[in-house]
């Protein structure tokens, strides 16, 4: 894909972020370029979900800098926050649908909320989505209680896509689900990007995920970027958190607990 711009879509610099004195993001720096995908793997807590939250305005940094096509977004006022947030559209890791609202609605809701199109032809459009993610017709006037896990992930990628926008955050976007499922929704995902040609940014801790969706890796360590690079090269980092992290490893610098390998060498 030919990029429009030569300068990065995103890019985080020093973001430091702390609750109640408690340093959470310590100094991340990231770049992202037009078209790409990137997925931010670490543990549990490391602060892979606050970044993006951050990123959306949901949280305030405590100091550093965010732009998005050069607009810097921390600091900025409301309105002129909603109006570069027209720009992303984001899957919450449980979905985070409206249960009073029926499966049309939730796909439709920013559209609706912003008067940007009718009833009719919302559920129209709607139903539109719904078989672009594999979604049988009558779904739309379900509601999310009615729905599999798998199904509910689906909706919550249509409404990401509904506006078409420019930038995609994926928080977790197969957990919970079984491997086959899981597998469907990364396709769904990749097509979505692909035909919005959409910048794309990934929080996952299933590396099968990672492997089928990601151009470039970023691991969050200790509230830093220890390692960014090709998705192809993160079994070969040289980093010995990326490497315990990406094999599953039981034993290694993440869990305080030395390896086989090392043990027998330190002996």
């Amino acid at each position: 894909m030919t990029k429009k711009q030569t300068s990065p879509k995103i890019i985080i610099e020093h973001l430091v972020k702390s609750f109640d004195g408690n340093m959470v993001l310590k100094d991340i720096n990231l770049q992202v370029e037009a078209g790409q995908s990137l997925c931010i793997i670490g543990t549990s807590g490391c602060g892979k979900s606050v970044t993006l939250k951050c990123l959306l305005g949901l949280i305030t940094p405590t100091s550093g800098s965010m732009r998005v096509d050069g607009l810097e977004m921390v600091g900025q006022s409301r309105a002129q926050r909603e109006e570069a947030l027209r720009k992303f559209g984001m899957t919450f890791q449980f979905g985070a649908l409206f249960d009073s609202l029926p499966i049309w609605q939730n796909i439709m809701f920013r559209p609706l909320q912003q008067g940007e199109a009718g009833k009719k032809a919302a559920r129209e459009e709607a139903a539109h989505i719904a078989a672009q993610l594999g979604l049988r017709g009558d779904v739309i006037d379900q509601y999310p209680a009615e729905l599999s896990g798998g199904m509910q992930k689906r909706v919550a990628l249509g409404r990401a896509i509904a506006d078409k926008p420019e930038i995609l955050l994926f928080d977790e976007p197969t957990s919970g689900l079984d491997p086959i499922t899981g597998g469907v929704i990364d396709n769904l995902i990749l097509d979505a990007v692909k035909r919005l040609g959409a910048t794309a940014m990934t929080i996952s801790h299933d590396m099968a995920s990672v492997r089928r969706i990601a151009d470039r890796v970023a691991m969050i360590h200790e509230g830093r970027i220890i390692w960014c690079g090709p998705a192809a090269k993160m079994h070969e980092s040289g980093v010995p958190e990326v490497h315990q992290f990406v094999h599953g490893h039981p034993e290694g610098p993440l869990t305080g607990k030395k390896s086989p390998a090392a043990k027998e060498k330190q002996a």
